[in-house]
């Protein structure tokens, strides 16, 4: 077993640098939203009602919208196959081209709306391949001491690039013409670009490397990444635990998608968790908010402009993720999760009630609300910003976390593109049906992600254990004990374990009775 690795300044620099892959996505979520309710934006992709005012309907909203989420779903199964093919750091390359050819279609789009969407389309094919690459490329290459932290800044790197939209939104909503959202979305191009050419001066990750009998290429990583010479004889160590691991997992000949399913190694389990875990972060209600928060907080009564609520809601989700990265580890992934889903309930059954039974109907006049309305609409606003900043700091990176570290070698591609596809395609069930069904029920759709949190509080409690501070070795040694997961935490890899008493008397008395032999 190798011994503890120092934490490299090279390698946290390259982490954080990858992340940018998450920056792409959030900064797309967040630009879209408030085009949708710009002047020559509704003009060029709506439709006129009878006085000529131009509009987008919730149809109309809902396509604009999920068609990136839609995109994001295949893109993240077909970066299973160039992740092996072209290595980490090609796909990468690959994907970020992609998606920066999908944003320049959208922002030389006049009139078409069919030119839009399919430029969002191929963004999209960009976002989720990325997003299912740059936990697999960070956890192969990041140190497991700051590991969790690591994974932590693809989260923040989101939030980041919502925050910026909304800021960029509003400087530009004023300006006439195209010009008021083809600058936000026209950007896009410069973040993809930025990604593409950093590519070129960083490194393919050492598993891959190695997997591939490039040895010394994977040595001469694992040297940069440690700050340590090629000769270093930590470089051996570290470089003949991942061969030995890799040997391992290769006994069993080619790889196909049902071995993500497989009992080998509880494969079934660690598979059916990195996809429940996407699947209840985008239940959690967040994505919600950022959409369609505009909308919700003038129901609220909020009286603000909606950038001016984005930019809100943007600063609160930056302000989560920064204790995000100090908790992950201090508290661990099950904590993370167990604290966020129960403290998010909370949240969203207080907006559910209290938005259902105190504020007025959508469309009310701010002069027509009665003191009971605008009491109700401050409580739910304040409680949607506090649930706004506990998902940023638990939920929002926890998932991306357990599944960039939970896989082996030998099929983790796969089973992250299916964690990453089941999160892309709740995203677009959200993002498609939302509009929907508030304008049927209002505040109460938060009573269905009030029941989905409740839920994901029960499923970590007995289904997901803790990983924090293990190799990724060590979390395949940690599945094969069959140790419960609400027992997990106290767990520990056989290299680390401590001997019993009994074994160490029995261990003393061996060795007696072997000198008195001699």
């Amino acid at each position: 077993m190798a011994r503890d690795v120092p934490v490299s300044p090279r390698a946290v620099l390259l982490a954080i640098f990858i992340a940018f892959g998450g920056f792409l996505f959030g900064y797309d979520m967040g630009v879209i939203s408030g085009c949708l309710i710009m002047p020559d934006f509704m003009r060029r992709f709506g439709t006129v009602e009878a006085d000529g005012t131009p509009y987008l309907s919730s149809t109309r909203q809902s396509e604009i919208v999920s068609l990136l989420s839609a995109g994001t779903f295949i893109g993240a199964l077909a970066q299973a196959f160039t992740a092996d093919r072209l290595g980490r750091r090609g796909s990468i390359l690959f994907w970020s081209g992609i998606f920066t050819a999908g944003v320049a279609i959208q922002t030389g789009t006049t009139w078409s709306l069919a030119q839009l969407l399919i430029g969002r389309f191929i963004a999209g094919l960009g976002v989720g391949s990325l997003s299912a690459i740059v936990p697999l490329y960070n956890g192969e290459t990041a140190p497991r001491a700051i590991r969790g932290t690591i994974l932590v800044i693809y989260q923040v790197q989101i939030i980041m690039g919502i925050f910026l939209s909304y800021l960029f939104e509003l400087g530009t909503h004023r300006l006439n013409g195209s010009a008021s959202w083809r600058i936000p979305v026209g950007l896009q191009m410069v973040w993809g670009l930025i990604l593409l050419s950093g590519m070129f001066f960083l490194p393919e990750s050492p598993r891959h490397l190695l997997g591939n009998n490039r040895e010394q290429e994977a040595r001469e990583v694992v040297a940069d990444l440690n700050s340590v010479p090629v000769d270093d004889p930590l470089v051996t160590e570290i470089v003949e635990e991942l061969a030995e691991a890799i040997r391992a997992e290769n006994e069993g000949g080619g790889v196909g998608w049902l071995e993500c399913f497989s009992p080998r190694n509880s494969m079934w389990k660690r598979t059916i968790n990195g996809m429940m875990l996407q699947f209840l972060q985008q239940l959690n209600g967040q994505n919600f908010y950022y959409y369609y928060g505009d909308t919700f907080f003038e129901m609220a009564g909020a009286g603000l402009s909606p950038y001016v609520i984005q930019t809100i809601l943007g600063a609160v989700s930056v302000a989560g993720t920064v204790p995000a990265m100090f908790f992950i580890e201090y508290w661990g992934r099950r904590k993370s999760l167990l604290y966020g889903a129960f403290f998010q309930s909370f949240c969203a059954i207080i907006v559910a009630l209290v938005g259902h039974y105190t504020l007025a109907p959508e469309g009310t006049p701010l002069a027509q609300l009665t003191s009971r309305n605008r009491s109700g609409g401050d409580v739910v606003i304040a409680f949607a910003i506090i649930q706004v900043f506990f998902y940023g700091t638990t939920w929002g990176p926890t998932p991306w976390v357990y599944l960039g570290e939970s896989f082996p070698l030998r099929v983790r591609p796969k089973s992250i593109a299916l964690g990453s596809a089941t999160n892309w395609f709740w995203n677009f069930m959200l993002s498609f049906f939302s509009p929907r069904i508030t304008a049927k029920i209002g505040t109460m759709i938060l009573m269905v992600f009030f029941g989905c949190l409740v839920f994901a509080f029960f499923y970590v409690y007995f289904a997901i254990p803790e990983t924090k501070g293990l190799t990724l070795e060590e979390v395949d040694e940690l599945y094969r004990s069959g140790v419960l997961p609400w027992k997990s935490e106290g767990w520990k890899p056989a290299s680390k374990r401590v001997p019993r008493a009994k074994e160490v008397v029995e261990m003393h008395e061996k060795a007696s009775e072997e000198n008195d032999a001699v």
